[in-house]
């Protein structure tokens, strides 16, 4: 015996695209506040749109390269990439100044080590000229004994 079965019509959810939902979300990002919108980031934009990331790198190019053009030139990327210039250059001072003392003391070690080197040179110059002035001034030949044949 066969049974019909009757299909009712499925309503479907009509949700919209990727693409759309990225762009969607990429505006509301970044129409927050100056600071939030310097930060946006691909794993926030994919979870506010609900896209994997690997989706967005594979699928959605233009996106990604207006979230880049964004993260490069946002309102507010030259005033944290100032500060956190700022904050480099202090904690390079910071390690510069640690340094200082440590080459002062080795300068001064090489320093030390230099002196003692040319006493230690200018002592034995005089020792081999006192030397030289010990020794005959005359020159003497030594014969050289016959070789045998």
């Amino acid at each position: 015996m066969l049974v019909k079965r009757q299909h009712r019509k499925a309503t479907r959810i009509v949700r919209p695209g990727a693409a759309q939902r990225l762009a969607e979300a990429l505006e509301s990002l970044t129409r927050l506040d100056a600071r939030a919108a310097a930060t946006v980031t691909v794993a926030e934009l994919c979870r506010v749109a609900n896209v994997s990331r690997n989706s967005l790198y594979r699928y959605h190019a233009p996106i990604l390269k207006a979230l880049r053009e964004h993260q490069r030139h946002g309102p507010q990327v030259a005033y944290i990439k100032a500060r956190k210039s700022a904050a480099n250059r202090r904690t390079e001072n910071l390690a510069l100044r640690e340094n200082i003392g440590k080459l002062v003391a080795l300068t001064d070690h090489y320093f030390t080590a230099y002196r003692e080197t040319a006493a230690l040179l200018e002592r034995r110059e005089r020792d081999l000229a006192e030397l030289r002035s010990k020794l005959p001034s005359k020159l003497r030949v030594i014969p050289r004994p016959p070789s045998p044949r």
